[in-house]
């Protein structure tokens, strides 16, 4: 294939994404208040947030002992 080719095709495939543009979503600025609390008493979601802030932590640099 080409230079000119694969010019040609991307040309192309350019005007298709263009033409098939995905609609933006009409959000109000605080979004996430529709979806707070949506998770509240769930053992499930209690047990990520827990493993999130194990993880979280596991990352921290372990403080280094002091030369004696």
């Amino acid at each position: 294939m080409t230079l000119a080719e694969l010019e040609k095709r991307v040309e192309k495939l350019e005007k298709l994404i263009a033409e098939q543009s995905l609609p933006t979503p009409n959000r109000n600025a605080k979004w996430w208040l529709e979806h707070s609390g949506a998770f509240s008493n769930d053992p499930g979601y209690e047990q990520i947030v827990d493993l999130g802030r194990k993880y979280r932590q596991s990352l921290k640099p372990k403080p280094r002992k002091a030369a004696r």
